[in-house]
């Protein structure tokens, strides 16, 4: 996605939005002091400084990630593009050709997953395939069988009872996994970009994240948080704001580093374009505020970062399992040296000190907390373009496993684990790993792309 910047009555520019989804506004493009200057000293509320985490991120992360994220078990994902959107009406879908997204036939993807990624093909049992199985076909049984009719009323019940169970630990919506509707894309081959899409229907979508979905400032009358206000905020809704505000920085990232430049019939270029960083993330074009979005930018990466390290005893259990034996070997060694990497970080975003207090207080911040991201994550359904709406829910979906991970475990703080031996109470599925690790690939390229671009400015 791409997203762009929104006017407040007090400020010229507020916001940049949507990374494949960007629409025109008014910036100053005049001369002015490089916003690079500003981008220095201590991450805000986190105990790491921008040189620790730029150095650690390209020498020691950001080569084994990207190698990664190229196995199969991470470059498939399985989302659900067709969910109506719950808001308002679906009147903004795009049909430029750069906002479709290309999935997956059932020939190319890897043999676990056409078996829904655990080597155990689904059947439903009232297809013809099912009745033509010679399994429990013992008629002898049928005089002591139970009459399991289940009224189409206590069906709905019981959807009703799994959604709330499954609603409970969950800071994001996932697609279901046996939907007809959800499909399998490789994301090396939908890469997120500019597409085009804009006006209306683009800056709808952000204006309902920061002005319904944000937590605000109890006293003033700014509809937005800035870099002024944003400390007015206990640590946990600073930490919200300062999470969305990296994300969509990081995305804006994307946008300058991998920009279109149209060269005629039939031809266009992709490559970074420096002027575009620079406008939209100088001090005098953003009312002062780019160099603190770059810096929400480390902040959020620091929290996905910290969430990895945490949940290193439950991933190493996990198989990676695609199907292919060689496959999953490798990518199990290969996440051993990232998880390594991962722990090796001098100075982990130190969550203990959230959701503390008065207990009641605490649950009731805690709740309140993953309801406005829930919430979030149901706004991507509304997005019109298909690839913007791709790269939105997973970096979302990614961002919602992180904190779920975080306020899960044996304890909160620096030394808290989740573990896959209490997968009664921690479970991870497929998609959430997948989309953790993407959204945080997506966090250490934009982290190396700002380097690239200070580079190129200096």
């Amino acid at each position: 996605m791409r997203w762009l910047g929104v006017i407040s009555s007090n400020f010229s520019i507020i916001y940049i939005i949507l990374i494949c989804c960007t629409f025109s506004h008014t910036t100053n493009t005049g001369e002015t002091k490089n916003s690079f200057c500003e981008l220095v000293g201590q991450v805000d509320d986190c105990s790491c400084d921008i040189n620790t985490v730029d150095d650690f991120n390209k020498k020691d992360l950001w080569p084994l990630l990207r190698t990664l994220l190229d196995k199969d078990y991470f470059r498939y994902f399985k989302v659900n593009l067709s969910r109506k959107c719950p808001y308002w009406p679906d009147d903004g879908q795009c049909s430029i050709r750069a906002c479709s997204v290309d999935k997956c036939r059932e020939d190319q993807l890897p043999d676990g997953l056409k078996q829904n990624g655990n080597g155990v093909k689904n059947i439903n049992k009232y297809t013809e395939e099912a009745q033509a199985s010679d399994e429990c076909t013992n008629e002898g049984q049928e005089l002591g069988a139970l009459d399991d009719t289940i009224s189409e009323r206590s069906r709905e019940a019981f959807q009703s009872w799994r959604e709330h169970d499954d609603m409970q630990e969950l800071f994001c919506e996932i697609d279901d996994d046996l939907s007809a509707d959800s499909q399998y894309v490789d994301l090396l081959l939908n890469l997120e970009r500019y597409t085009g899409y804009q006006g209306a229907s683009a800056a709808r979508i952000w204006k309902a994240i920061y002005e319904e979905n944000c937590f605000k400032p109890d006293s003033g009358l700014d509809t937005y948080i800035t870099s002024r206000t944003v400390n007015d905020l206990c640590l946990e809704k600073r930490a919200f704001f300062r999470a969305i505000s990296g994300l969509h920085a990081s995305i804006n990232i994307h946008l300058c580093a991998d920009y279109l430049f149209p060269v005629g019939f039939g031809g266009d270029r992709w490559g970074p374009n420096p002027q575009e960083f620079k406008r939209r993330f100088d001090p005098t074009s953003t009312g002062g505020e780019g160099p603190q979005w770059l810096k929400n930018l480390y902040f959020v990466y620091l929290l996905e970062l910290r969430a990895i390290a945490k949940a290193t005893p439950y991933l190493q259990q996990e198989t990676f399992y695609t199907g292919n034996p060689a496959e999953d070997a490798e990518t199990q060694a290969m996440i051993s040296s990232v998880l390594q990497v991962v722990k090796s970080f001098p100075s982990h975003f130190d969550e203990s000190s959230m959701f503390q207090g008065q207990q009641e207080d605490a649950l009731k911040l805690r709740e309140e907390f993953r309801l406005h991201f829930l919430n979030i994550s149901r706004i991507m359904d509304c997005v019109g373009c298909d690839k913007c709406r791709l790269w939105g829910k997973l970096q979302v979906q990614g961002l919602g496993t992180a904190l779920k991970i975080l306020v899960s475990g044996n304890k909160i703080g620096l030394d808290s684990t989740v573990n896959a031996n209490h997968k009664g109470k921690f479970q991870l599925q497929r998609s959430e790993i997948v989309s953790l690790f993407n959204a945080f690939g997506k966090l250490a390229e934009s982290v190396q792309e700002v380097d690239d671009f200070r580079s190129t400015i200096r």
